[in-house]
């Protein structure tokens, strides 16, 4: 059996990999995939505690956690598409004002 400290390890490199993507990255999709790789390791650490307290509510609280990241890109992708259709740009040091 993999022991649970493992699984935190995961969960931490993870998230701080997606941290640092986040802080240092330009693009805003790739900003977006660092997001995304930060709630998932927030999933994976729910599910890990979930297991070893043989409790089903970090499950299901991922589960949610999931839904809410999949709304999070629809709106995200939606308003880059709007970006890039008005101004073709993806980074975000060319993203100066909201109306131009």
């Amino acid at each position: 059996m993999v022991p649970l400290t493992w699984f935190l390890a995961l969960g931490l490199i993870l998230f701080m990999i997606g941290a640092v993507g986040v802080l240092i990255r330009k693009n805003i999709i790739i900003m977006l995939m660092s997001v995304e790789l930060m709630l998932n390791s927030v999933n994976i650490n729910l599910v890990a505690f979930s297991h070893f307290l043989d409790n089903v509510r970090g499950q299901i609280f991922a589960v949610f956690t999931i839904t809410v990241a999949a709304a999070e890109v629809a709106v995200a992708l939606g308003i880059l598409i709007a970006l890039v259709r008005n101004r073709g740009v993806f980074s975000t040091d060319e993203i100066d004002t909201l109306k131009g």
